[in-house]
């Protein structure tokens, strides 16, 4: 599902409950997270729930930059739905699209911030900036 498909499908959605279930629709489309990835490594900090992301970077064509794949999951279905909507954000994209992306723009744009609780707000930060740094790490690389 691209980041685009999802602005509209929040902008058709009249209510934060049709939303909110839209949110837990996404997180059911994510793939499932090999158990091998559920590591320490991959939890992320910050967040209330159990959140686990992995990345890795896939090379593309010769002399092009490489792209972050991700893959994550939750134990909580809001927050994989919120795992969902910042992987339409950053899935496949270079370091530099990423780091050039605004996770908080697109969370005030779909209202996010005003329906979720403040500790739903600050794991999703906490993932934002868990993918930011991945992407700035092998930016540098």
């Amino acid at each position: 599902m691209s980041i685009d498909a999802i602005r509209s499908d929040f902008a058709l959605l009249d209510d934060w409950e049709d939303r909110y279930r839209y949110v837990i629709e996404l997180g059911r489309s994510l793939p499932a997270l090999p158990e091998a990835l559920r590591t320490d490594a991959n939890k992320v900090r910050g967040c209330a729930s159990q959140v686990w992301l992995a990345s890795q970077a896939l090379a593309t064509a010769p002399g092009k930059a490489p792209v972050l794949a991700l893959q994550g999951d939750s134990d909580a279905h809001i927050v994989r739905g919120l795992i969902a909507i910042l992987f339409a954000l950053y899935q496949d994209r270079t370091p530099a699209e990423i780091l050039r992306s605004d996770a908080r723009a697109l969370f005030g744009e779909l209202g996010l911030g005003e329906h979720l609780t403040q500790q739903r707000s600050n794991g999703f930060f906490s993932m934002v900036e868990r993918i930011r740094s991945d992407a700035a790490a092998l930016q540098s690389a």
